[in-house]
């Protein structure tokens, strides 16, 4: 499985000491935080593999920009990573009743659709989310590292991340995770002061490749035949070579969504265009 999160470029960095953190409680009890910033109608970051709030500042500066657009960005540390710890294993069930949780913390429990923006492995997530019913306007997806429909890769992948998880070691999780990604981000992400941080994370990383198996469990179409929602597909002008036809499977299975193609390199973008991006699709 190639998943990928841009990870040569992650930091650990702290949240503005303005930002107040909350909590949303998720069906098992398990406290889920995130920060809010802006006024309007509501997005929330769903974060990939190896991010959260402190050690995402990309992100946590695009929320900013996203939130000067007229909106309230929901950023949220997902189960077992950051604010939110939680005892393995992880599913992706628990990670959608984390999301339902939230939404209806935001919407103070109304109807009210919320859009997603889903980063990466986040973005399969989200699929997986709109695919169950949660209440979602619209979806922007960047660069879901989808293997071919009807594979076998995730089943086979998420085998192997479960058997390292259960032994414990921390090290070896993040090295199977990062295997299939370009040799250089593994090497300096264990070069990085943050290298630590991202094998304590690594129960963390089932639901991402969970959902990413989800994705290749039945024909597409069939499996997201519910999700009408408009849905933006990003990638970059410059990515990996699979990210392109991975968006083209996303269009083509969906009954509205479209790719757009940002200026963009290795899985990374910058702020203030992604921000803007986002916010051009969701007023449309």
């Amino acid at each position: 499985m190639r998943t990928s999160d841009g990870l040569g470029s992650l930091t650990s960095s702290r949240r503005k000491d303005s930002t107040m953190t909350l909590y949303a409680t998720s069906a098992d009890g398990t406290r889920i935080a995130y920060e809010e910033e802006g006024s309007g109608p509501p997005v929330i970051i769903v974060h990939g593999a190896m991010q959260f709030r402190a050690f995402d500042p990309t992100t946590a500066e695009m929320v900013t920009m996203l939130a000067s657009h007229g909106f309230t960005v929901v950023n949220y540390d997902r189960r077992g990573r950051g604010e939110s710890p939680a005892d393995g294993p992880i599913t992706l069930a628990q990670t959608i009743d984390d999301l339902r949780a939230i939404i209806a913390a935001v919407t103070e429990g109304a109807d009210d659709a919320v859009a997603l923006y889903g980063s990466s492995s986040g973005g399969a997530i989200s699929l997986a989310a709109a695919a169950s019913g949660l209440p979602i306007s619209k979806l922007v997806l960047w660069e879901v590292p989808l293997d071919e429909e009807l594979g076998s890769q995730g089943a086979e992948f998420l085998a192997g991340l479960r058997e390292r998880i259960a032994a414990g070691d921390g090290d070896a999780t993040i090295e199977y995770f990062m295997k299939d990604m370009p040799r250089e981000w593994l090497e300096g992400a264990k070069a990085s002061g943050g290298w630590p941080i991202m094998t304590a994370l690594g129960p963390s990383l089932e639901p991402d490749s969970e959902a990413l198996e989800w994705t290749q469990s039945a024909p597409r179409a069939e499996l997201w035949r519910d999700i009408t929602q408009p849905t933006l597909a990003l990638v970059g002008d410059e990515t990996l070579d699979f990210m392109g036809p991975a968006a083209d499977s996303i269009v083509a299975a969906l009954p509205n969504a479209e790719k757009r193609v940002i200026p963009a390199a290795d899985h990374t973008w910058e702020p203030r265009l992604m921000a803007l991006t986002i916010a051009e699709f969701l007023v449309d």
